[in-house]
């Protein structure tokens, strides 16, 4: 691949399937990245790792996706550090409680401000850097969890819905401005986040996201489904009638 982006800004370091992403692009290139996030020593453990892969340099620094305020200034920073910018990997995300309405609202309030509130404002963010820069590319880590919120864990659901639509705007709003806007919605992932849940069909790893995603960074898509299969009847679940939706065993 001869357009493997050099420069990577991974907002959510020791996310696993943006450091499987990462590895993947330095399999086919040289490669320099900044992790952004909160967590010292996982972020330090995740630049060890991307170093073992081949990364020429990996730069960390602090992140608190909840702090809109501070965004920007991890943007200018993280370019600083790498002299410039190719592509943003957002990984920020939260599961917080399974359920319906849940036993914790709080909490449930804290996923919606990660997710929704601080991905969105990174997303905007990165947009609005890559812009001044004159290219550049968003990966928005998304979820088939998008496409229609379900029972079993409507607050995530939600949060994954409100991402994914700003990403899918901004997609269109910037396609002239030479900076673009990829979704990738993965199924169930076997992640630290995930661990312990029951594991669907059609259950995936890091490594398939990762190299989906730079498949769909090599063809130009717009939004990619891992696995692929899953695109068409996450198709017919959204049109499905509410009352047979609540039936389904999600």
């Amino acid at each position: 691949m001869s357009d493997v982006p050099r420069r990577v800004l991974v907002l959510g370091g020791t996310s696993e399937i943006a450091g499987a992403i990462v590895r993947e692009l330095a399999a086919s290139g040289s490669c320099e990245v900044a992790l952004a996030g909160r967590d010292e020593k996982r972020l330090r453990y995740a630049a060890q790792r991307l170093q073992g892969a081949g990364c020429m340099r990996v730069e960390t620094l602090a992140l608190e996706a909840s702090e809109p305020q501070g965004h920007r200034a991890v943007l200018a920073r993280g370019i600083e550090l790498l002299g410039g910018l190719d592509l943003v990997v957002l990984a920020v995300g939260v599961l917080g409680e399974r359920g319906g309405l849940p036993d914790d609202v709080q909490l449930a309030v804290e996923v919606l401000d990660v997710n929704v509130v601080g991905a969105g404002s990174l997303l905007l963010e990165s947009a609005r850097a890559l812009r001044e820069l004159g290219a550049g590319t968003v990966v928005v880590l998304s979820s088939v969890a998008a496409e229609r919120p379900r029972a079993a864990n409507a607050v995530y659901c939600a949060s994954k819905a409100g991402l994914d639509a700003l990403a899918q705007g901004l997609a269109d709003a910037l396609v002239s401005t030479g900076v673009r806007v990829m979704v990738v919605r993965p199924g169930f992932v076997r992640t630290r986040m995930t661990r312990g849940l029951p594991v669907p069909p059609l259950a995936t790893d890091p490594e398939t996201v990762a190299r989906a995603t730079v498949r769909g960074l090599q063809r130009g898509a717009q939004t990619v489904w891992v696995p692929a299969a899953l695109r068409w009847p996450m198709a017919i679940v959204r049109l499905l009638p509410r009352p047979l939706f609540r039936r389904l065993p999600l």
